[in-house]
């Protein structure tokens, strides 16, 4: 089991340890160097040594190349990032979810490991496992464990309910991820229950979280702010403390990714995300999103004209950006605004938005005080 990796990443060089924060950018006669030696039982170099217990206290003095480094291939594609949606299903029914529907279905296990090595080969260093509920998915430790011998640096995006399992704990403990982010959806019981529509749901999260702290491994919470528990973020927030997790706040719900307009119902009135000028997005060009079929597109939202991986492989990855591209134009009642130099959303989400017949005071500075 490898303890750093070396990787091409977006044109540089990097040495990173799974399970830990930090890294170290490298030249290229470095990673060649690295490279020359991976899989052999040569020491690894003193730079490598100094480095590892500078920045993560490690020792690795007594290991050789082949059981302490993996050294990850240069690849023609440039896509550092990736969120795979393995299993759409979900063991909760969130009034606010995106997702249009939320089917127990995806791709048989020989083609997951197909496609994880196609992750792989576009040069995919952090991945994101994503769903519906990603631990429901019958293959999800398989899954897991290839991603992570494959020397990605993975995320779980996750609602927490199975985490407490024995076979879950015991994985990420033994290969740990980068971080699992488990979204918060309310500090009671009732408040969390009513979101997630499904008795119980509070009650497993908390079991959930607190196996992972007693483990040792990496939290987030996403504090997800809705009208069932926006008098109780104060609350939230001292959940996140309690479980020494970072925490980040989303307030703004958006639309199904196919445009109807049900989760809009969860917004808590006067939680609008006020959120930085949009500046453009690397989806589509460094970064990309697979369904449960492996269809790759630009992102989560942006879903028109999907690459079929299982049947286009790498090649398809080529036509990615120029779908992407097609998908910003500022179009469907975007197009010539005055204002649109200082939109808060991209034109995927907009579009989502307009489908929905949204007011425009959820996505549009025509519908903000600024713009009146």
């Amino acid at each position: 089991m490898h303890q750093l990796i070396a990787t091409p990443y977006n044109g540089t060089f990097l040495i990173a340890r799974p399970g830990s924060k930090g890294g170290m950018r490298i030249s290229r006669s470095l990673y060649e160097q690295l490279a020359s030696a991976a899989g052999s039982s040569s020491p690894l170099p003193s730079w490598l040594l100094t480095h590892a217990r500078t920045a993560w206290g490690v020792d690795l003095a007594d290991t050789v190349m082949r059981e302490a480094v993996l050294v990850r291939l240069e690849t023609r594609l440039g896509y550092g990032r990736a969120t795979y949606e393995i299993n759409k299903g979900c063991n909760f029914n969130c009034e606010h979810c995106y997702l249009a529907e939320r089917r127990f279905e995806g791709l048989p296990w020989p083609d997951k490991v197909r496609l994880l090595h196609l992750l792989r080969d576009a040069g995919v260093l952090w991945l994101q496992f994503t769903g519906g509920e990603p631990l429901i998915d019958r293959d999800f430790v398989e899954a897991y464990t290839l991603a992570h011998r494959s020397g990605m640096l993975i995320e779980i995006l996750t609602n927490g309910s199975r985490l407490h399992r024995p076979e879950v704990i015991g994985l990420l403990r033994d290969l740990p991820p980068h971080k699992v982010t488990v979204s918060l959806y309310g500090a009671t019981p009732d408040s969390f229950d009513s979101l997630t529509r499904k008795q119980g749901a509070f009650k497993l999260v908390e079991k959930g979280l607190l196996a992972a702290r007693e483990a040792g491994i990496a939290l987030e919470l996403a504090l997800i702010i809705t009208r069932h528990n926006a008098h109780e973020l104060g609350a939230m927030r001292a959940l996140a403390d309690q479980y020494g997790a970072d925490r980040h706040e989303y307030s703004t719900i958006s639309p199904t990714y196919t445009g109807t307009p049900e989760p809009l119902a969860a917004q808590a009135p006067g939680f609008l995300d006020r959120t930085s000028v949009f500046k453009g997005c690397p989806a589509g060009h460094t970064f990309f999103h697979v369904d449960p079929h492996g269809l790759a597109t630009m992102c989560k939202v942006g879903r028109e004209n999907p690459v079929d991986l299982m049947t286009e492989g790498l090649e398809g990855l080529l036509r990615l950006p120029g779908i992407a591209d097609a998908q910003m134009l500022r179009t469907g009642g975007c197009g010539g605004c005055q204002l649109s130099g200082t939109c808060r959303v991209c034109r995927p989400l907009a579009k989502a938005y307009q489908e929905a017949k949204a007011p425009l005071n959820t996505y549009c500075r025509h519908g903000s005080e600024e713009a009146s």
